[in-house]
């Protein structure tokens, strides 16, 4: 049996249980996207994440691409990837698990001091300890250690042994850091004057702290469309209080706190804070 059908054996029986898979190129990385989607030409929306979906039949979006869909994977438009894959992956998150990778015997060490007893997969290098429950992923939380779970992939290891937990709360804790300073939203654009008596337009703190407790609410009660959800959910705060100088980084690392834990990453949320300050002409 050549590699080219060890590897789709392997993503079909992944597959059968439930674990979205996908092709890794040489260096143990994701496909890059197709001619119609590079730059996000595309709208760069991954098929979990949008109504709105990009239809590109090709292994697009790194973890993105990952599917438990047997015509998918044995598609015509897969078969280049499958001829230069070198491993498979699948996207922890979208099979509600999480994996934290422990990427030397230091990190393997500390896990077997610090976290609950679960599924471990022996890597390269580590291991990688497997729990049942979703979270953000985040890289370098600790020196060797690495968390993989929404928007994320990890590499098929095989089944691993043990028996799985559930996510406990100590993992959790290892994500939770101060939030990201982000660029205050004061700019060169002309800015609306205040009132005569040099009051916030506002008025009172009160309506400023409603219009962030509700773009919160807004942000986690979405169920698709996060990207699209996320990106509006700035563009009305910014445009109702980005021009009068109310909005904090206080403000705003709550704002990206929220889209996180919906499994955006920092970076998609600069992205659409920047966008949205673009859209205002800020």
């Amino acid at each position: 049996m050549n590699h080219v059908s060890q590897h789709l054996r392997t993503a079909l029986q992944l597959a059968e249980r439930g674990l979205p898979a996908l092709p890794l190129r040489e260096g143990k990385l994701p496909f890059g996207n197709c001619a119609a989607c590079t730059r996000s030409a595309c709208g760069d929306r991954p098929h979990m994440l949008s109504a709105g979906p990009c239809e590109c039949p090709a292994p697009c979006h790194a973890w993105g691409a990952a599917t438990t869909d047997p015509d998918i994977l044995t598609s015509p438009a897969w078969a280049a990837a499958w001829r230069q894959a070198q491993a498979v992956a699948y996207h922890p998150g979208g099979a509600a698990l999480t994996v934290v990778d422990l990427d030397n015997p230091e990190a393997v060490a500390w896990a077997r001091q610090a976290l609950p007893a679960t599924k471990t997969v022996a890597t390269t290098r580590g291991e990688h300890w497997v729990y049942l429950g979703t979270m953000t992923s985040h890289n370098g939380v600790r020196p060797g250690v690495d968390i993989k779970s929404l928007m994320s992939y990890a590499r098929w290891l095989g089944p691993g042994t043990g028996r799985m937990q559930l996510l406990p709360d100590v993992v959790r804790a290892l994500a939770v850091k101060e939030p990201a300073a982000a660029r205050p939203t004061s700019c060169a654009a002309a800015v609306p004057p205040l009132a005569m008596d040099g009051v916030c337009r506002h008025r009172s703190p009160a309506y400023l702290e409603r219009g962030i407790a509700m773009a919160e609410q807004q942000i986690t009660d979405a169920r698709s469309a996060i990207h699209n959800t996320v990106y509006r959910t700035f563009l009305a705060v910014l445009s109702a209080h980005g021009w009068c100088g109310c909005l904090t980084e206080t403000h705003i690392g709550r704002l990206f706190t929220a889209a996180q834990a919906k499994g955006e990453s920092l970076r998609h949320c600069e992205i659409a804070w920047a966008n949205a300050r673009m859209k205002l002409g800020m």
